[in-house]
């Protein structure tokens, strides 16, 4: 989607936050600093046209930072309620930076916004417009007590810098990014609706493959609560919807794996599920289908939109060395009898556009 243009290898992050949003979930980015994480929530509250918050939390960040100061004019009078405009509390998207520095009197706040979205402090109680929240921090906290915080947020995805392969790319797309901002694309009625589908699908006709995706995971000793096991339908179901389906299928079930809390885990869980998550695709939320499943015909569906947005552009505009990089990577991963039709009629493509340009 238009949010992922300018953030290399950041295109994953931005599909689970679409999806989040739509399952009406919460996510939370594992990394280091410096990769990009508040930028890609920010250009997705772009794209959605959402109201958008954004903190970064210390260890003395007080609750009035982030819910608002005490209303003084009603103060005077007696009562106790604070003033909330502008703030995390009357925001459709908030991205929260160490998330997990938070003082106990702010994530017990937090909580009820992320799991009832409703704020309540002193005599102020009142209804949330959020649709999702995304915590951030450089590692998961050791401590049970922010632990059982980090289980409110149901998706996890986990970033490393960018690899060596991609520095060109990192440089010439972040030089532009700040200045390229994405145009508004769909909005959050439309968001709603998508959500409001999705609540009602009929997810019935994936429980026997997704039951069978925790039975082997729990043989490999990957257990799930029962709270992230129910949930995950709504991210299966989100899935569909946002491919165009109303009911969930089979290659749909990929987000099982961001449902699994840690790193290590995730990758066991990769090589576990292969089998079941083998048809796992999306045209839309391609990297994500892809990271999630490392199958082909997610991958294929990847490099055939490359190929064509390759082709797209004018010749004078296309990119020689990145054409003929991603006539390398498909090579690698097809071979002539596996390779999917559409992504070889691609690839014919680029070649003689490759073999025009010389």
């Amino acid at each position: 989607m238009a949010a992922a243009s300018g953030l290399v290898e950041r295109r994953s992050l931005v599909d689970l936050i679409l999806l989040s949003a739509v399952a009406g979930e919460h996510l939370l980015v594992i990394g280091p600093p410096g990769t990009a994480k508040s930028a890609a929530v920010r250009r997705v509250a772009k794209v959605l046209n959402g109201s958008y918050f954004d903190y970064l939390l210390g260890r003395f960040t007080e609750p009035s930072e982030l819910f608002g100061p005490v209303d003084i004019q009603k103060l005077k009078v007696g009562v106790v309620e604070t003033a909330t405009e502008g703030m995390l509390p009357e925001a459709e998207i908030v991205f929260l930076d160490e998330v997990f520095l938070g003082s106990t009197a702010i994530l017990n706040t937090l909580l009820g916004i992320l799991n009832e979205r409703r704020f309540r402090r002193g005599q102020t109680s009142k209804e949330c417009p959020l649709r999702i929240c995304v915590g951030a921090a450089n590692s998961l906290p050791e401590d049970e007590s922010l632990s059982a915080f980090a289980d409110r947020f149901l998706v996890r995805h986990f970033v490393d810098e960018v690899p060596d392969s991609q520095l060109e790319s990192l440089l010439a797309q972040g030089w532009e990014s700040d200045r390229v901002l994405p145009e508004v694309k769909i909005d959050m009625e439309l968001l709603d609706r998508l959500t409001a589908i999705a609540r009602s699908a009929d997810v019935t006709g994936v429980h026997s493959l997704l039951a069978d995706c925790i039975r082997l995971l729990r043989k490999e000793n990957i257990k799930l609560s029962d709270r992230r096991i129910v949930k995950s339908q709504r991210l299966i179901s989100a899935a569909a919807v946002i491919d165009g389906r109303t009911k969930p299928e089979e290659s749909d079930i990929w987000p099982i794996l961001h449902v699994i809390p840690r790193k290590e885990d995730q990758a066991a869980a990769r090589d576990i599920l292969k089998d079941k998550l083998a048809e796992s695709h999306s045209s839309t939320l391609l990297d994500a289908a892809e990271n999630a499943s490392m199958g082909k015909l997610a991958r294929a569906q990847r490099l055939l939109e490359k190929a064509e947005m390759h082709l797209a552009l004018p010749r004078e505009e296309q990119n020689r060395l990145a054409m003929e990089a991603l006539g390398r990577e498909i090579d690698t991963c097809f071979s002539a009898t596996s390779i999917p039709e559409k992504l070889k009629l691609a690839r014919e493509e680029l070649i003689k556009e490759l073999e025009t340009a010389e």
